[in-house]
């Protein structure tokens, strides 16, 4: 999938996480392999389902799953929203080091943005749980935009709340190499009046 020009930038990457993490303390994933894993491997992960060319990665922390994603898709722009500052800070270091002329760090709660035109794909991981995850995009979304959400476990219990005018078009366990942990991509599309 990476040609080895991006997996290069990839692990230059989590160069400058490791490097930020021992002052700013960004992520508690500190080990290589696990950051491979955890991070990049993870985050990849989600690639196939992104549609569009306007993607918004919410709480994307210390960029990700943004920032993998927008080494491996340069046509497609990407914007990475966090409230956190010490966490846009360093994305938009990495932005800088790594050339990424497609991603946008915006340091704002993402309730409040107001994007010009609904973004494609809004993309989160870890985020919060699908009710309050799709009330908290809701400004950014469409009729065609797609949301995925990034989990563990599968959520049963969160999509039997899932708000209305929005439903569960497709989901897929992860298999990570090395991971241990469950993990779901669930993509969830606003219901067709």
């Amino acid at each position: 999938m990476l040609s080895d020009e991006q997996a290069a930038r990839a692990l230059q990457l989590l160069d400058e996480l490791s490097i930020w993490n021992r002052s700013y303390n960004l992520t508690a994933i500190t080990e290589r392999g696990a950051m491979i894993r955890g991070h990049l491997l993870d985050s990849l992960a989600a690639h196939v389902d992104i549609a569009g060319s306007r993607i918004a990665d919410v709480g994307t922390g210390a960029g990700f799953p943004g920032l993998p994603l927008a080494l491996v898709s340069p046509q497609r722009s990407f914007t990475l929203i966090d409230s956190v500052a010490k966490k846009i800070r360093f994305v938009t270091h990495a932005v800088r080091k790594l050339a990424l002329a497609n991603v946008t760090p915006l340091q704002l709660r993402v309730e409040t943005l107001v994007p010009d035109a609904a973004f494609d794909t809004v993309i989160a991981r870890a985020y919060a749980a699908l009710p309050d995850l799709l009330a908290s995009v809701a400004g950014l979304c469409g009729p065609g935009t797609r949301v995925l959400a990034l989990k563990g476990r599968y959520p049963a219990d969160e999509l039997a709340e899932l708000p209305p005018g929005w439903r569960l078009e497709h989901s897929r366990a992860l298999t990570i190499p090395g991971l241990a942990a469950q993990r779901h991509i669930l993509r969830l599309v606003p219901q067709a009046l």
